[in-house]
């Protein structure tokens, strides 16, 4: 349902662009121009197989429920010492033409395994000296300490280049709303804090994956120079690398579908107006 509502914003956002005119020619040339933004995201993922490869085991953890960890409200947000500890978005980009732009960005999420949950595994767990040994087909299982603690946490890091393009919906004055749609892509590095069955913690970063997204956003200019804008981003994102332990035989993979719903706070760069025609 999630993923249909994004599709059908896209749509419609795409709709409403076609029905708008260009930049007219007395407002800010954009062409050649950059823009800067942060702020912060809330993220949902769909279930996932996880597979698991540690030692003497192969198993999979299938339909597994994930979360995100959005910091609660406080000073660390704007505390620049402590600024990456949110889910947060930071992302610089360059108007390749008036209503055409490229960026490049990161969005650090963070993705938890639910603990608690029961989930079905297959496979075997061989040699571990723990009450996991055993063979398992599609059987049930609950993940907890002890078993599986599987974490993204510093986070789902999934650095990507876009390319949106813009149309105005709005103006008066100096006051302006602009819609966008666009598309992307990019790697994946997390730094995923793992503990498997008896295995020690290991949290690293590692190149694990890529990720393709769509976006549709909603921007508020003000003075031409200072914005607000909401996003919603959807996507997918394929792990087939992800660092578990101190071995690097050892892996997990794993793939889902996301979402985020994002607000950020920004700055467009060295505007200029267009002279007037003299006659």
């Amino acid at each position: 349902m999630r993923y249909s509502l994004l599709f059908g914003l896209i749509v419609l956002t795409s709709h409403i662009s076609l029905s708008q005119n260009s930049f007219s020619s007395d407002k800010e040339i954009r062409k050649g121009k950059w823009h800067i933004y942060w702020g912060w995201n809330w993220a949902w993922y769909g279930r996932s197989d996880i597979n698991f490869n540690v030692g003497d085991s192969e198993f999979t953890i299938e339909n597994t429920r994930a979360k995100d960890r959005q910091t609660d409200l406080s000073l660390t947000y704007i505390n620049p010492a402590r600024a990456t500890i949110p889910q947060y978005n930071f992302r610089i980009g360059y108007y390749i033409k008036e209503n055409w732009d490229i960026s490049i960005g990161i969005d650090h999420m963070k993705y938890i395994v639910r603990q608690d949950q029961i989930a079905r595994i297959s496979g075997t767990i061989a040699n571990t000296q723990t009450a996991f040994d055993g063979v398992y087909s599609n059987d049930p299982i609950t993940i907890k300490e002890g078993f599986i603690e599987y974490e993204h946490t510093d986070g789902l890091n999934y650095i990507n280049t876009s390319i949106r393009h813009t149309d105005r919906i709005f103006e008066f004055g100096k006051f302006v709303i602009d819609v966008k749609e666009g598309a992307g892509a990019g790697i994946l590095v997390p730094k995923t804090r793992a503990i498997i069955l008896n295995n020690d913690r290991f949290d690293e970063f590692h190149v694990s994956g890529y990720g393709v997204n769509g976006t549709v956003a909603a921007t508020i200019t003000f003075l031409n120079t200072y914005f607000v804008q909401t996003e919603f981003k959807g996507g997918y994102m394929d792990l087939p690398d992800v660092r578990i332990t101190s071995d690097e035989g050892d892996s997990a993979n794993q793939s889902f579908f996301f979402t985020q719903l994002i607000i950020v706070f920004g700055v467009n760069l060295n505007f200029k107006k267009k002279k007037p025609d003299k006659n």
